[in-house]
This record gives structure tokens, sequence and C-alpha cells, in this order.
């Protein structure tokens, strides 16, 4: 790992001169902390960040452009790419905020932005013909008081349904360029409530202790280059065959997947004689089954939605700790949710076997939704045990298979359900946001699963951003190979220097790996080898944690540990980040309640040369095991 991956400049986007990057680099534990007290000197670095979290310098030009062309007294807007999504914004905002005791009102404006807004003269270009660069845009606004503006990006963060920066770049380039713009549009935005990752109830500052920030320098004919790299302004009608490319990959239908060797084409989204029986681990899988989305929480988003529309309104299943979005989303919408973050499904069969005693005639729960495994802790539960609980209860089974992803494990066959963040490692780049939703066509309820869908499904991924997630997961099957083994070898390295590896006097407290944790039921789903059939075995995945037995060590180890730092994971390159102090700041003695300690830091494994990123942890370990040492003497 090269001197030049140890450290980026705080708040500069990760990976370093992306546009359209997916992290920010926060170097330090003293950095991630600042961010979430939104110190100054951290706040004021930031030009990049989660997209979900952070909202892109593009969209946020685009808003205040609406804002002055269509606000009054003030108003803050949100933009959605569909008048569903703003009116479902909308009634979120009314809901949330009336349970608070200050009722808002909101107000939609369908913008239609046209190249003549612009150029002044000829008619919209069709959307079926034109190339990205001169087709028309379509932006639903949601208008709200000022104030209201964190309840909006409540809904922006919990479902994952914004624009993407992409299509705001487009919008902006249809506009006249004398539109009035302070850099990154920070004026009028409360800086805790713009920047906030997670949801700590903190003080927001005020507008005049906020100011422009830096931007990062990037000329050009750089971001050209970087951006076309991965196929930028490629015809619209191309956008249709990346999209149909990206559902037959998913759905595990290709016999043999050649696009990679499609340099200036999509072969494999066009050819049906390619598709064959689905390697999901479920018969009659196909594409037809895969609903792609902007993000994978919109997909979780959705599925909810989805449990919702189709089944009766009980609460939902949490089970195991998960991402925090997730949680919030089963809490937010719908009737609750039990939240069993132990993972104890002996206490799942105890409040199936309540409330069906209460109302025999009704399905006790709506659904349970759990990752496999689970974020942070790569927990995996027993989906077999789960499966037969839903079969006799008559619920949902949704599983989030992220973090295993199904090169490694097989989940399909016990789930109705299956969502993903394709922002993760099967895009890798980080440049580029998507979710997938996927029915399993054997489940018992797949038939009013997919009718609903059928009828309900809008297609809102944007048509830049499906061809940058085709291009990327091209290959993804060979980058996970590669990541798997070198996150066994670095889990390998810190169990031994671990109580559990047999380390005398050990700095490592805990390693958090499928390897070592809930082995036996990650083993239940992961894919078996067959040298008869070209089938590979399953890895372990690309994702640990470690905690420290000293918080001095922790800060010692993550400092010191050279490679990227900052939000995400699934990258090509190894990122990592103090992931207690980063998603739940505000309430660490609840998260530790449930083994989510101080301590932890989580580690997305890369693709770097193996020798170099062990000499890496080593070097971290060191460091760990001096401030141990001194904090003892």
């Amino acid at each position: 790992m090269s001197d030049a991956k140890a450290y980026i400049e705080l708040g500069l986007a990760v990976p370093p001169f992306t546009p359209h990057a997916i992290s920010v680099s926060l170097p330090t534990w003293r950095d991630t902390v600042g961010y979430e007290e939104a110190e100054k000197r951290v706040v004021d670095a930031m030009v990049s960040g989660y997209p979900r979290f952070f909202i892109h310098p593009s969209i946020r030009k685009l808003a205040h452009i609406c804002e002055k062309k269509f606000g009054a007294n003030h108003e803050r807007c949100m933009l959605f790419p569909s008048q569903r999504i703003a009116d479902q914004c909308r009634s979120f905002m009314q809901t949330r905020s009336t349970q608070d005791g200050s009722p808002v009102t909101a107000r939609l404006i369908h913008f239609a932005i046209c190249p003549e807004d612009k150029q002044k003269h000829g008619p919209c270009v069709k959307e079926d013909s034109a190339p990205l660069s001169s087709a028309p845009a379509s932006l639903h606004i949601v208008l709200f008081p000022r104030d209201a503006f964190p309840i909006a990006k409540q809904f922006w963060q919990h479902t994952g349904l914004g624009i993407s920066s992409r299509l705001a770049e487009h919008c902006l380039s249809l506009l006249p360029d004398d539109s009035p713009f302070v850099p990154n549009g920070l004026q009028h935005t409360p800086r805790k409530a713009l920047n906030k990752h997670y949801s700590a109830k903190k003080t927001i500052p005020s507008p005049a202790e906020t100011r422009p920030h830096r931007v990062e320098e990037l000329s050009l004919d750089h971001s050209v280059y970087l951006e076309e790299r991965y196929g930028r302004n490629l015809p619209i009608t191309l956008a249709a065959a990346a999209k149909r490319a990206l559902r037959r990959r998913i759905a595990g239908v290709l016999v043999r997947d050649p696009s990679a060797d499609c340099a200036d084409g999509l072969c494999v989204g066009e050819s049906n004689d390619l598709v064959g029986l689905s390697s999901r681990g479920v018969q009659d899988m196909s594409e037809k089954d895969v609903f792609l989305f902007p993000s994978g929480m919109a997909a979780i988003w959705n599925a909810h939605q989805l449990a919702l529309a189709v089944r009766p309104r009980q609460k939902s299943v949490c089970l195991g700790f998960p991402y925090t979005d997730t949680l919030k989303v089963l809490e937010k919408w719908g009737p609750g949710c039990h939240f069993l973050g132990d993972g104890n499904i002996d206490r799942l069969e105890e409040i199936l076997l309540d409330e069906s005693q209460r109302d025999p005639h009704t399905p006790p729960i709506l659904a349970l939704f759990t990752e496999f495994p689970s974020n942070p802790l790569l927990q995996s539960a027993d989906l077999p045990r789960l499966r037969r609980l839903a079969d006799e209860y008559d619920f949902l089974l949704v599983i989030d298979e992220t973090v295993g992803n199904f090169v490694n494990v097989e989940v399909f066959p016990y789930a109705d359900i299956v969502v993903s963040s394709l922002t993760k490692v099967f895009s890798g780049y980080s440049n580029v946001m998507g979710g997938s939703l996927c029915l399993n066509p054997q489940g018992r309820h797949h038939a009013g699963l997919k009718v609903h869908m059928d009828s309900t499904y809008e297609d809102t991924y944007f048509d830049e951003d499906a061809i940058y997630m085709e291009r990327n997961s091209r290959d993804f099957r060979r980058r996970i190979r590669v990541i798997d083994a070198n996150a066994e070898a670095v889990c390998e390295l810190l169990h031994s220097k671990s109580p559990a590896g047999g380390a005398p006097s050990p700095v490592v407290k805990d390693v958090f790996y499928p390897k070592h944790v809930t082995r036996e039921n990650y083993e239940h789903c992961r894919i078996k080898g067959d040298s008869a059939l070209g089938i590979q075995e399953g890895g372990f995945g690309g994702l640990f944690s470690v905690t420290f037995t000293t918080l001095a060590a922790a800060q010692a180890f993550f400092d010191a540990l050279a490679c990227y730092k900052g939000p995400s994971l699934g990258t090509n390159f190894t990122l990592a980040c103090p992931y207690t102090v980063l998603a739940h700041y505000a309430e660490m003695e609840w998260a530790a309640s449930f083994g989510v300690e101080q301590t932890l830091v989580r580690v997305s494994v890369g693709m770097e040369e193996t020798s170099a990123l062990l000499v890496s942890f080593r070097v971290a370990l060191e460091a760990a095991e001096l401030a141990a040492r001194q904090e003892a003497a």
C-alpha cells in the first residue's frame, strides 16, 4: 500500500478526484469525533460525503436555483425524480411534524427542464433518442418552511430516493449558466443537518455560523477523463440495455457474461441466447424478478412498503444489530418494529407465540428483516430456522445480502425478498449508487408480491448511473475473489493477536468476521465449490470489525493504519472507520449493550497486494500495543 493511499486530506473525496465519490476522508479518530461534534475545523473542510447524508454540491446548487425560482418566504426544498416520491416526502413531513407538535405544510412543484431553457431555441428532444447531454429532465420539488429542513432530510436519508448527483449535473447543464449561486450552497443550510451522517440529536448551529467550503481542485479535462473512463454521455437508448444487463447479472441467469469483452457496447444486455437457468439457488428465477433502485436503502424502504401493501399490517421484526437506517425505516413507517438487536431467535419465537395467541386469525408480524451477515458485527442468523418460522407463522422473510454478496452466499432458498446495496462491492469503484430488490419465485407469497411490484414499480434509477453501475460490475466476481482472500489473510493476523487466537497480553479484544462469528450459520449458506460444474467455493467476504482492550489502543491503531479512512464499504480499496463513533455517537452506551463497542474499528478490505496490506496492519497493531503500554505505565 503506497504512501499516497495512506493519507488523504480531511474532507476530500474518497477516492480522490472523483466527481461523484461515495466516501469522504476522515483520516484520524479525532477527525471523526470532530465531524460528529460539528467542529468547525472539520465541517468547513468537507467537500464530499456519503450521498444520503451529505448532499452533493451539484444537488445543493440545483436546489438553490429551484428555491430562488419557486420558493417564497425563505422556503427550502428537496429534489426528487418522480411525483410519487415527492408526495411521499410531503406526507412523511406532515406526519412527523404533527407528531412533534409543529405541523408543517409542504407543497410540490414539477419543473420540466428542456435544452431550449439554455439554448433558447428548438423543441424538446425525445428522451428515447437523445444523448444524455441533451435529453430533457424532470424534477419534482418539495418546498417547505426553512425550519422543517431536518425532517425533510430524514426522508432523504432513510429512503435513499433523492435525485442523484449525475441527474443534478444533467439538469444544471440544461439551465442558463448565469444562475446565481454561492459555492456549495451552504449559506442557507444548517450545518449539522446537512452534514450529519446519523441521527444524533444535537443543537444545530445557526446559518450565520456557516461559510462556503473549499472545493477539490479538478480541471475540466481531468474530470471529463475520469467520468468518460466509466462511460459518460452514452446514448440513452443504451441505458435500457445497461439495466437489462444488471438485472440479468443479479438474477444469475447469464450462462456467460461477456460484457467485459465489449469495449464499445453492452452485448450482454442485448442478446437473449446468453441467458439460461439462474445460479441463485432457486428455480424459475429471472430478470423479471429483479427491480432496480437508486440506492440500497431505497430497495429496503420499498421492500417494507411492498410488505405493508400486500400483507396484513402488523409490526415488523428487525433481527440482529443492523445498519442504522434499516431500523429507522421499520420504526418510522407502518405500525412499528420489534427490535431484537441480539439476534435471539428464542425471543422471536416468544413474540410470535404471544402475538398469535392475541389474534389467531392474523399473522403475528408483517415481516422479518435481517442482514446476512450483519453490519458491523458480521453475525449470521440461522436462516433455515427463520424460514421454518416464516412458514409456520406466515410472515415475510427479507434478507439483506449486501455484506455476504451472492458470490459467497446463497440466501434465496430461505428468503421471500432479497435486497442489496449495489453501491458496495457489486460496483466497487465508489462512484455510483444503486440497489436491487429481488423476489423469490418459489416463495409462498411470490404471486401477490409480483403483481403489486409489476403494477406499482417506477424506474427512477437515473440512466447515466445505470450505465456506470453496469460497467463497474462487469468484473465483480473476479474482484470479490481477490477481496475475500485479502480479508481472510488480514483477519488471521488480527485473530492471532486476540485472546481467542491464544495471544498472551493481547491488545486486540475481538475480531468480528464470518469465519470466527456464528460460523455454523454462515456455513449453511456459503456456496459449496464443485470443480466438475465450475463452481467456486464462496469466501467469507471483505468486511470485518475489530475491537481493542483500550480506547487509546483503538485510536492509535486507526490513526496508524495506512489506508483510506471514511464511510461506506465494499470498495476496491481498503476503507476503514471507527464505526460506533461514526454511526452511533449520541447513543454509544445503547450500541455497546449489543456488542457494538466504542473501540470498534470496521474495515472493508480492498484489492491491494496482500503482503502490503499485512505490513500496514502490523504497523497499526504495533502502534496499538505501544499506546496500551504507555497507558498502563
